[in-house]
């Protein structure tokens, strides 16, 4: 037994190398996927913390039916530890020494905002500077360009209704100054105390309550927990992602950080599993000697499976040791990029998927081979045996394949990534299977010679099921670490289309059907020419196959847009960023039908016959569905979610024309001149939305950037690992070749070519197989289009080449630099 026990010491062990290589895939599988997971969190929570000012808090409660809540909902949030405010919006007209002039005013509580900052000047010349509350009593703020239309200075008096107020500040942004077109520039800020001197605001008035909240997210789904049976359909509960504006980017860079951290479970997976498996053949005599030293197979298996433990923890705890500083060192850089300071939180529950991760490689990868020592034999050490039989391998790969499948759901959650990158994995390997066959039948005809192209070849055939290992392990690694980058490539270049420099950050509402011609020539002579220009008609939708809408619609369904007014619209040609997914748009003269907007109609249960009345004033119109329609919201164009055929149900309706156009900052003085030429026409000012977008995307963007380098990196180690799988093998026979008079340029040339046939032939599927990822994540999970990315196509097989031409040189070095013969004794 001493003996026994000297062999399974863990000193000699951790000599051995196969050792070394599982423990460094496993620290590296644990650092890995709790590096991203913790990074993917705090950066989750910071996106979210940043685009939560797009609401001014962490929820709002909207209150559309002109109405307060009840005071007992507030005393309910603040009593569970919530921060509430309040604001009221309404439309009046304000009196000014110019004029009188239309207006939307928003009165705010003294916690206003909860969440973000408001940036105001001291005077037109003033620089800006932001608050962290809106103006108290008595006061108010206004926008810049409503001071210069009714001829008024800070420190002047503005009417509001029966209240004179002091314009004390220039209100430049707000932090939830959201687009809403019900929102009409320009915009007054005023104390919510000083609503009720006003006079404006009486019962039946059009008025919108909007209370504040912000909290913790356990706390605030607690408290919605609590309020939803209390809400009706009035009501609408609204976080950060609930907004069409900006919700679609931040939904595609939670997915991404997703996608991210489920490549890195597989890459960990893969990086064991080979290291493993190599360990384990290298144990074979190990196994033999101790059966002869009269240790049965259970107790074999009892010895390896404890190391196995010991291993698990050892990697664990080095893992952790790595991601640790790693995420400390991930979240000052993310704070560098913000220019603020990040808050470090580190959340227990982010690493247990990298616990998970180490657990499941080890007993799903690593333990069946080390499982199948039990049944070598003791004649081994006499006399050698045949390797590993294809059908012992079976079910070491079903079960492989079961725990991938389970650690990728585990971690994402989501099937469209599970089933993309399992069904591209199970492509790549059925064509890798079809190609070994055929390069096996090439290989078979080639003689061996003192060319370096021959050798190559003879050496690819003579380690073919070594090759095809490999091959299948490079692809599926170059594969998973291409469709990162693929993605990462279709979410950016999906971004700056949709947000282009020139995108449209003005709106203009309520144009007169006479004035359309004018205003299109005022904007172009100022050289900013309109988009295109849409008729609007405001009206509810009532009923749908004859029944009222609301019974009709399930009562789970909190859909906004049953209670208030939607903007109708009738136009000829579609327009070019929304998309026909059923039916057909409206032909030529066709003047019956209505096309609906997908998500809506998906609420609404709507399908192509449907019948939808709409109920426009006192008159009534009822078209069918003929068509169903996505709409891109975070374009910055305007978008309806019902449009008629010209000719159609609206022909005879009254209605105003709406536009957007890009204006450049040095162009602003002339929204001046427009007001006073148009002065019944709306002017929304969005640009500083687009702002608050376009840095949101800048932080995904260096978040993409950072986890991707995470990832490549792992990509990087797994393949290092594979190809020092056969390191002693090729050392020895390029220890033989030398004694056998052959040059050292030959060898590393043989060699060199040897892998680089191996790493290009693997970068080609590896990419087409990733173009089949990306096709099927693109349509099911980003909601993009897919375009094949030739850019990254065409050069990775490429580089596979070059890269393990130079890792197969790096095998070759202690054959160059150590004599044969010793190195011979050494491999022996």
């Amino acid at each position: 037994m001493a003996a026994s026990g000297k062999l399974m010491s863990v000193t000699r062990d951790w000599r051995e190398r196969d050792v070394r290589v599982v423990l460094v895939a496993l620290v590296i599988a644990v650092a890995t996927v709790a590096t991203i997971a913790l990074f993917a969190g705090q950066l989750q929570r910071t996106l979210v913390s940043s685009a939560s000012s797009f609401l001014a808090a962490d929820r709002q409660l909207e209150a559309e039916n002109g109405l307060p809540i009840p005071p007992e909902w507030l005393d309910e949030a603040e009593a569970r530890g919530l921060e509430t405010g309040q604001m009221v919006e309404f439309s009046t007209m304000v009196f000014g020494e110019g004029g009188f002039q239309l207006v939307s005013v928003k009165a705010v509580s003294d916690e206003y905002p909860l969440r973000g900052d408001i940036e105001t000047q001291s005077g037109n010349q003033a620089p800006r500077d932001t608050v962290d509350r809106g103006p108290g009593p008595g006061e108010v703020w206004v926008n810049p360009r409503l001071l210069r239309l009714l001829e008024l200075n800070i420190g002047d008096t503005l009417e509001v209704g029966n209240l004179e107020l002091n314009i004390t500040r220039l209100l430049i942004r707000e932090p939830d100054g959201g687009f809403r077109l019900s929102s009409l520039a320009p915009r007054v800020m005023m104390h919510v105390d000083d609503v009720a001197g006003t006079g404006v605001v009486q019962e039946g008035s059009r008025v919108e309550y909007v209370y504040l909240f912000a909290g913790a997210e356990p706390m605030l789904e607690d408290y919605y927990h609590w309020l939803k049976p209390q809400l009706a359909p009035s009501h609408e509960w609204e976080g950060v992602q609930d907004g069409e504006t900006f919700s679609r980017s931040l939904q595609r860079a939670e997915r991404f950080l997703l996608l991210g951290g489920s490549l890195a479970v597989l890459l960990a997976a893969v990086a064991v599993a080979v290291a493993s498996r190599q360990y384990a053949l290298s144990q074979r005599d190990t196994v033999a000697l101790l059966k002869t030293l009269g240790l049965s197979s259970r107790g074999i298996g009892g010895l390896y499976l404890r190391r196995l433990s010991l291993w698990g923890v050892v990697g664990i705890l080095g893992g952790l040791a790595v991601a640790l500083p790693l995420f400390w060192l991930l979240v000052s850089l993310l704070s560098d990029v913000l220019e603020r300071p990040v808050d470090l939180y580190l959340d227990p529950a982010a690493v247990m998927p990298a616990l998970l991760t180490a657990v499941v490689s080890l007993f799903a990868f690593a333990y069946p081979p080390i499982r199948r020592l039990r049944s070598v034999p003791a004649m081994r050490v006499l006399r050698a045996q045949p390797g590993e039989s294809g059908r012992e391998v079976i079910p070491d790969m079903v079960l492989a394949v079961l725990a991938v499948f389970g650690l990728v759901w585990m971690y994402a959650g989501e099937f469209t990534l599970v089933v993309a990158l399992l069904g591209g994995l199970a492509l790549l390997l059925v064509v890798l299977a079809m190609l070994g066959w055929g390069m096996v039948a090439v290989l078979r005809r080639v003689q061996g010679g003192g060319n370096a192209w021959r050798l190559a070849l003879v050496g690819l055939y003579r380690h073919r099921r070594s090759s095809m290992a490999q091959m299948a392990v490079f692809a599926m690694t170059l594969m998973l670490a291409a469709t990162l980058v693929l993605v990462r490539s279709s979410l950016l270049d999906d971004w700056q289309a949709q947000l282009p420099e020139n995108a449209p950050n003005h709106f203009l509402i309520n144009i007169a059907p006479d004035a359309v011609d004018d205003v299109e020539g005022f904007w172009h002579r100022q050289g900013a020419p309109l988009e295109a220009l849409y008729p609007m008609v405001r009206g509810r939708l009532t009923e749908l196959n004859g029944e009222p809408v609301k019974e009709v619609v399930s009562k789970d369904e909190r859909i906004g847009a049953l209670n208030r007014e939607l903007n109708l619209t009738w136009m000829g040609s579609l327009p070019e960023d929304n998309q026909i997914v059923s039916g057909q748009w409206f032909g030529q003269g066709q003047t019956e039908g209505v096309s609906v907007e997908a998500e809506l109609a998906a609420k609404l249960g709507l399908k192509l016959g449907d019948r939808l009345t709409f109920t426009i004033g006192a008159s009534r119109v009822t078209e069918p569905v003929t068509s169903i329609r996505t709409v891109q919201w975070d374009s910055m164009k305007p978008n309806f979610y019902m449009a008629f055929p010209p000719g159609g149900g609206l022909a005879d309706m009254p209605a105003t024309w709406i536009t957007s156009f890009f204006l450049g900052p040095d162009q602003k003085l002339a929204l001046n001149d427009f007001s006073r030429a148009f002065p019944t026409v709306s002017v929304l000012e969005i640009d500083h939305i687009i702002d608050r977008i376009q840095q949101i995307v800048r932080q995904v963007t260096q978040a993409i950037e950072a986890i991707l380098a995470l990832i490549l990196a792992a990509a990087l180690v797994v393949m290092a690992a594979v190809v020092s799988a056969t390191l002693r093998d090729r050392q020895r026979e390029g220890a033989l070749l030398r004694t056998l008079g052959g040059r050292q340029s030959l060898l590393v040339r043989s060699t060199m070519l040897e892998f680089a046939l191996l790493g290009f032939v693997a970068g080609a599927l590896g990419v087409v197989a990733a173009e089949g990822a990306v096709y099927a994540l693109q349509a099911g999970m980003f909601e993009g289009e897919f375009r094949w990315h030739w850019q990254v196509v065409l050069p990775v097989p490429v580089i596979a080449g070059v890269l393990l031409a130079i890792l197969g040189r790096w095998q070759l070095q202690p054959v160059l630099s150590v004599s044969p013969m010793l190195l011979l004794r050494r491999l022996e």
